[in-house]
């Protein structure tokens, strides 16, 4: 009996991982549901609205909502060509997706004080203390898209900050849901798009055994931006700075 085990065992233990087949599949997947992710979020003040005929606050609002749909977009376009294996395509468009992304710096940044001094919020917080959010999301966002492109010549890790990079920016989409525990709750937004990180971790753990680094590293620069953020605005030095910036800023109302 044993001789005869013997050999399934070791071939169950020689039988090959997935490995990087499935990326294009997943990545694609992934890219398809931040779409919805977004397109959900913001439909009824957004896209169900007419886009440029939604009733938005100010102009700034309105370009930042084309930019981040274009980066939305793009992405999708980005995994589907490496799928397409137009990996030529793929990398002349990246040149325009990194110029994309540091208008989404810009634009993000714009759009964060633009609700700070005109004291829009979520709840009943204090306009203040809610600028940490957008703030050290689009923050979070420019540091792994950073590290993205220094990382560019290593697909695996670049896709994956790329992806994770997008995911920073989704806390804003799930706190618009129509769903009683999501609707404007910024914890549990934040919850909901963590769950994509620990997707890839997954995705990674099943494919290789192993998280890959960028992985590890990327998602958890994220998380712990995500949540250290909280108490921080709540000190002091917090609210200074966001009273100054408040007081400064005053010409992008």
């Amino acid at each position: 009996m044993a001789t005869a085990t013997a050999p399934s065992q070791a071939s169950a233990e020689a039988r090959p991982l997935p490995g990087r087949r499935y990326d294009h599949r997943y990545f694609s997947l992934m890219a398809i549901l931040v779409l919805v992710t977004v397109f959900i979020g913001f439909g009824p003040t957004y896209y169900w609205a007419g886009v440029f005929e939604a009733a938005l606050p100010s102009p700034v609002i309105h370009v930042h909502g084309a930019v981040f749909s274009c980066w939305v977009l793009l992405l999708l376009v980005q995994t589907s060509l490496v799928s397409a294996r137009r990996v030529d395509i793929h990398r002349r468009l990246g040149v325009a997706g990194f110029f994309v992304a540091g208008l989404m710096v810009i634009l993000g940044l714009c759009a964060a004080l633009n609700a700070l001094v005109n004291h829009r919020t979520r709840g009943e917080l204090d306009p203040r203390v809610f600028f940490v959010v957008p703030f050290t999301d689009i923050l979070t966002f420019a540091g792994l898209i950073f590290f993205a492109m220094w990382y560019r010549k290593n697909s695996a890790a670049h896709k994956r900050l790329v992806l994770l990079a997008t995911v920073a920016l989704l806390t804003a989409a799930f706190a618009r849901f129509h769903v009683g525990f999501l609707g404007g709750n910024i914890v549990h937004a934040m919850f909901m798009s963590d769950l994509f990180v620990i997707a890839l971790a997954a995705y990674d753990y099943w494919s290789t055994r192993t998280i890959q680094r960028a992985t590890l590293l990327g998602g958890l620069f994220l998380v712990v931006v995500q949540y250290g953020r909280l108490p921080l605005s709540q000190t002091t030095g917090w609210m200074h700075f966001a009273s100054w910036t408040q007081a400064h800023t005053g010409w992008l109302k």
